[in-house]
């Protein structure tokens, strides 16, 4: 079980960039894939981007490729979402897991989420 905190939400002009960062603390940390969900006012949590233990793999929703990338660095227990040419349909709260389960891409496979934070791109 690990403990996760999200921070470096905030407001944008459409075009802009942001750095989500996902703080972890638990000893078993640099063992997961990691993952970046959001959720929109009246829409369902979706996947954006996972990364595996070792951050050798990554995988992507469509709507995030060649606009995001997800890195961590194990060494500082943390999580990164690099955020370029945001949209405003890129507004919602952002939240990091971690993954237990089989799928990549599926809500259900990931726990101990965070506490998210608030990403707003302004058009």
């Amino acid at each position: 079980q690990v403990q996760l905190v999200e921070s470096g939400g905030g407001l944008v002009q459409a075009g802009g960039s942001l750095r989500l960062s996902c703080a972890a603390s638990g000893r078993t940390f640099r063992s997961l894939g990691m993952g970046w969900f959001r959720q929109a006012p009246g829409k369902e949590r979706e996947f954006v981007a996972a990364i595996t233990w070792s951050g050798g793999g990554t995988v992507y929703a469509d709507s995030a490729k060649g606009r995001f990338t997800i890195s961590r660095e194990n060494a500082k227990n943390t999580v990164y979402l690099q955020m370029n040419s945001l949209k405003p349909e890129d507004t919602a709260v952002y939240y990091c897991a971690a993954r237990y389960g089989s799928s990549w891409l599926a809500v259900r496979d990931y726990g101990d989420w965070g506490q998210g934070t608030q990403v707003t791109v302004s058009s």
